[in-house]
């Protein structure tokens, strides 16, 4: 009988990585690991890290020394990193961290489970030399997908695999096991990026952007169905995107409907919109698909031109500001949130308070707010005009209380409104979920006055009562479990 193997997956930054560990869980478990919850039950202990920000890479860091205390002191003998951060640094990164017993980037996935049994057993898998993915597929996106099959992508994996190799494998199980139960998960539904926006190191690690086929989102689709799952979001790092490389730029008008008719799915979210990228027809849908969330995570980051254009970014306040009306003025009750970096090099306090009037009239739902600090290798590093370390924390912490005093009063203005809310936790704290303006874990949530008859993955259609900051109190509606069709509006 083989000797027992367990190991436990850290999962660290995105949503997108999260879709990565589910697929180094299913490879695992598909060749004889045990997948566990708590590292320290763990005989290795697997983090996935996040290389975006230094405030990400800085907890990845953590992550892996808190595994390492585990060593001598419970089941755990190994430390391994994976993920954006071990892609992005490579050796560097294993000779800073002499506590990781292996750093592995992307092209370790595919025979992960021998990496890891090489480490368990004593033995050292040589860290990668890393470098800019974007030049592993060609320049022409119409060119990519024929080159696709001989570059690791994570997220990417087979679908229609045989019968036993994925957890709860059928006809349409992709290369994946759930590692919680929540009615919510993430589809990938492309990787990398083109864009160049000049303080994102992202697409040098992540690569060019290339999709997914259609056909296997829809399956990987209807398999998470199986698994219970009731709201799929879209995730990639631009869904603006979807389908140029296959010939079809505006392919996710065609997939929403069909995602949303598959059976058991409730609700569909797309997530990572680029606003110059935004289509009149892809707004359509996106706010008249019944099951289809109208819900907008535009990515505005600026709205000073200036800024813009040092960003290598385009638009400015008035016409993001009427993008934002054409979307309210299809569906008024449609949720937007968005990302801005303040102190920028070069931000001028004209550019600053251009932001805030943009702040002011956009009416966001979630609001996230970043200092800018210098990421290694990009464009924007080099500038000249840098401000003053203090001076972009003060603007940090000046326009992040005015973002929080204006996503609640964008709360208050849903007082009254009927929102569905779909349940995740049912507990002694209460009944939580999240209506279709909200996003797991970065747009607040719905407290429920009655949980009665409520289970996690139903969808309960109720009357916002009241407010606290950005999330809402909602009172169910009298026999309001909503149908399938209404539950996404």
């Amino acid at each position: 009988m083989p000797e027992r193997r367990t190991v436990a997956l850290v999962t660290l930054g995105c949503a997108r990585n999260e879709v990565d560990s589910e697929e180094l869980a299913g490879r695992l478990e598909a060749d004889g690991w045990e997948l566990v919850e708590d590292a320290e039950d763990a005989d290795v202990a697997v983090v996935n890290t996040c290389g975006f920000v230094e405030a990400a890479k800085k907890d990845s860091v953590d992550a892996l020394l808190e595994a390492n205390d585990l060593k001598g002191h419970g089941r755990t003998q190994a430390v391994v990193a994976v993920g954006c951060m071990a892609e992005r640094y490579g050796k560097e990164l294993a000779e800073a961290l002499p506590e990781a017993d292996g750093v592995l980037g992307f092209d370790d996935y595919a025979d992960i489970s021998d990496r890891l049994q090489t480490i368990l057993n004593g033995g050292i898998h040589a860290s990668h030399t890393p470098r800019d993915r974007r030049k592993l597929l060609p320049i022409s996106p119409a060119e990519r997908q024929e080159s696709a099959a001989e570059v690791a992508l994570p997220g990417h994996g087979p679908v229609d695999l045989p019968e036993g190799l994925a957890p709860a494998s059928g006809p349409r199980a992709p290369l994946r096991r759930r590692l919680d139960g929540s009615p919510v998960a993430s589809v990938k539904l492309a990787s990398g990026c083109d864009r160049r926006c000049s303080f994102c190191a992202i697409p040098s690690f992540r690569g060019s952007f290339i999709s997914r086929r259609p056909s296997d989102v829809l399956n990987e689709t209807r398999w998470l169905a199986e698994q219970g799952v009731k709201e799929i979001m879209l995730v990639s790092e631009n869904n603006t995107s979807y389908g140029k490389d296959l010939g079809d730029i505006r392919l996710l008008e065609s997939l929403l409907p069909e995602l949303a008719e598959v059976d058991g799915i409730e609700r569909v979210r797309v997530s990572y919109l680029q606003p110059a990228e935004m289509r009149p027809g892809l707004i359509d849908v996106l706010t008249s698909t019944p099951k289809v969330a109208p819900y907008f995570d535009l990515s505005f980051q600026h709205s000073a031109p200036d800024v813009l254009r040092a960003m290598r970014r385009f638009g400015d306040t008035d016409r993001f500001l009427e993008l934002l009306d054409t979307i309210r003025t299809k569906a008024p009750q449609a949720g937007v949130r968005s990302n801005f970096i303040v102190g920028f090099p070069g931000e001028t306090e004209a550019d600053l308070a251009e932001l805030e009037r943009f702040l002011n009239g956009a009416r966001l739902d979630a609001i996230g707010v970043f200092g800018y600090s210098d990421e290694e290798g990009t464009e924007a590093a080099t500038y000249e005009n840098k401000l003053d370390e203090d001076v972009v924390a003060e603007r940090l912490a000046r326009v992040s209380r005015l973002a929080e005093e204006l996503v609640s009063q964008r709360a208050e203005e849903r007082l009254g409104e009927s929102v569905h809310v779909l349940v995740e936790s049912v507990d002694e704290e209460g009944v939580y979920g999240r209506g279709a303006h909200q996003a797991l874990e970065t747009d607040g949530q719905v407290l429920l006055t009655s949980g009665e008859g409520l289970s996690v993955g139903r969808i309960v259609e109720a009357k916002v009562v009241g407010t606290e900051g950005v999330d809402l109190v909602a009172e169910p509606l009298t026999g309001s479990l909503a149908c399938s069709e209404e539950a996404g509006r």
